[in-house]
């Protein structure tokens, strides 16, 4: 295997004290980044044709929760001091997304159902660049719009830390992108090679949507409906438009300027903790939403391309 190829070698271009400002940032925004990516993000990255590959195989489905409480792990991993160094978690969480994905691929490719000639390879490499692109400029670019602040540097910083978690899952050089520019540039060039959204493509959006509030520990049917109706639905409609949230299927907003009503609800969430001088909540929050257990990391790999026949992994 050429040397390039393994996870052990260093890129050229890799530079782990450009993280930092990244790092900061996102430990800053916590919050803000974690509901971009729930609302925003995954929503931009699954009304493409790669929902085909998950509604196949039914992992939203089937403890869909804890997929979404893995991928907010990942993401807190990647953003921890060091994360990315070798022995790190962000490192090892980023090859073992590698290592799923190519287990994923070789289920379905073993399946009567995966239709090659018609879609294609599953979670495909152009997806996954497509995907990283999207995780690292639309959550800046998302997360602004519900509060957070970058600076330069912290923008810059922002999209090193994805763009070697991306080499690190195993995107090619020649479609990763370099910087936020370029990430920017790779979703525009993807939106426009992507047809209108699929039935699968609804089906996934939403319910990733309705599953946010079980993944912030929200069970009350009265208490998640009211979350996803009233506020989450229609922030995600704020963030990736109404077209596409039209041809997502996703309900029409009683609520003018939603975005700006989430970001006097978190000023005011603030500033009473402050005056309550209560200890900041924004981490702890996200540590609540992220997959930790006392086993630690698992590196186990589904065993069937259906998770309702798959062992725990």
């Amino acid at each position: 295997m050429p040397r390039s190829c393994c996870a052990t070698s260093y890129p050229e271009w890799l530079d782990h004290s450009a993280f930092a400002p990244g790092v900061r940032a996102f430990q800053r925004n916590s919050v803000a980044v974690l509901s971009a990516f729930v609302t925003g993000v995954l929503i931009d990255g699954f009304a493409t044709l790669i929902s085909k590959s998950f509604v196949e195989t039914g992992r939203i489905f089937d403890d869909g929760v804890w997929r979404l409480k893995q991928n907010n792990r990942h993401q807190m991993e990647i953003f921890w001091p060091g994360g990315l160094e070798r022995h790190g978690d962000g490192w090892k969480l980023s090859v073992r997304i590698r290592f799923v994905h190519a287990q994923v691929r070789r289920l379905l490719a073993q399946t009567e159902e995966w239709e090659h000639d018609a879609w294609g390879v599953p979670l495909s490499a152009a997806h996954m660049g497509y995907a990283v692109a999207c995780f690292a400029a639309r959550t800046v670019k998302h997360s602004e719009a519900l509060g957070a602040h970058y600076s330069p540097e912290e923008r810059a910083g922002f999209h090193a830390v994805w763009r070697y978690a991306g080499h690190l899952m195993g995107i090619p050089e020649t479609i990763l992108f370099t910087d936020e520019s370029h990430a920017l540039h790779i979703y525009r060039i993807g939106s426009l090679c992507e047809p209108p959204p699929t039935p699968d493509a609804i089906i996934m959006t939403n319910a990733l949507i309705n599953s946010a509030p079980l993944v912030a520990g929200i069970t009350d049917a009265e208490e998640r409906n009211k979350l996803v109706n009233g506020v989450i639905y229609p922030v995600s409609r704020g963030l990736i438009g109404n077209d596409l949230a039209n041809q997502l299927n996703f309900p029409p907003s009683r609520l003018p300027f939603p975005l700006f009503w989430y970001r006097l609800d978190q000023r005011i969430q603030k500033l009473r903790a402050r005056f309550r001088k209560e200890a900041p909540t924004g981490f702890s929050t996200l540590l609540e939403a992220s997959a930790y257990d006392d086993a630690g990391l698992s590196y186990r790999l589904p065993d069937h391309p259906h998770a309702e026949r798959s062992g725990r992994w």
